[in-house]
């Protein structure tokens, strides 16, 4: 087995037995080497947000001081649902590596694909309305005009 998706799972088993959440684990990789390695801790801590590739990123950017991760690989026992794969795109990975399916994920239990199919879908089970653009504006015009700002 791979080395990265064996720690990748490692992690995941730990989360398990601990209640921490469910049976995701995640390991962030510069050049063969291993910069950070976390599992889901939705239950354990009550924060949805915190899956494994969530934890991985968010260790890795400290540990490396930097929020461009574009060097690194990313190894997960799951494909990363929508959120996570939004992070990956944002800390600007490159290469994901994963075990289970969003099908697999869904036979224990786990509404990735259904996350995936409200993204594309027309009919949202959550409402968006716009309101306050104008006001809103202001702090993007301040943004526009910042000569120190740094892109991400």
């Amino acid at each position: 087995m791979n080395k990265f998706m064996e720690t990748a799972l490692i992690e995941a088993k730990k989360g398990v037995l601990k209640n921490h959440g469910g049976p995701f684990g995640a390991v962030v990789v510069l050049k063969g080497k291993i910069i950070a390695k976390a599992h889901n801790e939705v239950v354990g801590k009550k924060d949805p947000t915190l899956h494994a590739e969530i934890n991985a990123i968010r260790k890795a950017c400290k540990k490396l001081k930097r929020f461009d991760l574009s060097d690194c690989e990313l190894y997960s026992t799951c494909k990363p649902c929508p959120m996570c794969l939004s992070a990956i795109y944002w800390a600007k990975i490159k290469k994901i590596y994963f075990g289970c399916s969003e099908d697999d994920a869904k036979k224990i239990g786990f509404s990735d694909k259904f996350i995936h199919e409200q993204i594309i879908s027309k009919n949202k089970k959550i409402k968006l309305e716009q309101m306050e653009r104008k006001g809103c504006l202001k702090v993007f015009e301040l943004w526009e005009r910042k000569k120190d700002k740094i892109l991400y």
